[in-house]
């Protein structure tokens, strides 16, 4: 056991945990954090998803330990108790079936709005298609990540340094 320090959605955490514990563990586990989900354990589904440097990142198959800089959870995209405009999105364009997958797909398209903040269809689909939705809600996806980018906000995270462009 080792005593790791994280960042998680701009709070500093303390865990004392085997060093190659999978972050999605610590995030469920030890910060009691409901968002990403264990889904296959493999890397390969997307519900773990999270964002660290920017980029959408499977914590199932990160170890703790690898972990440097700030962690957003799906808990840390919205802001004094209003959603994030793609949570809001997803609400809107009543997006979930079951709902499992839903922290990956949202986490994975903020990941690729805060780069590409006006991205075409194309590029939509083909960041998406890693992320797997069982119940094929792929199209309400794609509608709610166009509503949000219509909205003119691609990034309301509190935690990632940006502002709203809103």
């Amino acid at each position: 056991m080792s005593m790791i320090t994280l960042r998680v959605n701009g709070k500093p955490h303390s865990v004392d945990v085997d060093p190659a514990t999978p972050l999605l563990y610590v995030l469920r586990n030890d910060l009691d954090l409901q968002g990403p989900r264990f889904g296959c354990g493999l890397g390969q589904c997307g519900a773990c998803t999270v964002i660290i440097n920017g980029a959408a990142v499977r914590s199932c198959i990160t170890p703790v330990s690898t972990v440097k800089t700030e962690v957003t959870t799906l808990e840390g995209i919205s802001s004094n108790g209003k959603l994030h405009p793609l949570q809001q999105a997803w609400i809107d364009e009543q997006v979930p079936q079951c709902g499992f997958c839903q922290n990956g797909q949202i986490m994975t398209a903020k990941a690729m709005l805060d780069k590409n903040p006006h991205p075409t269809d194309a590029q939509i689909r083909e960041t998406m298609n890693a992320t797997i939705c069982r119940c094929f809600s792929h199209f309400r996806i794609q509608t709610a990540i166009k509503r949000a980018v219509a909205k003119g906000v691609a990034d309301a995270s509190p935690h990632s340094g940006k502002e709203a462009l809103a």
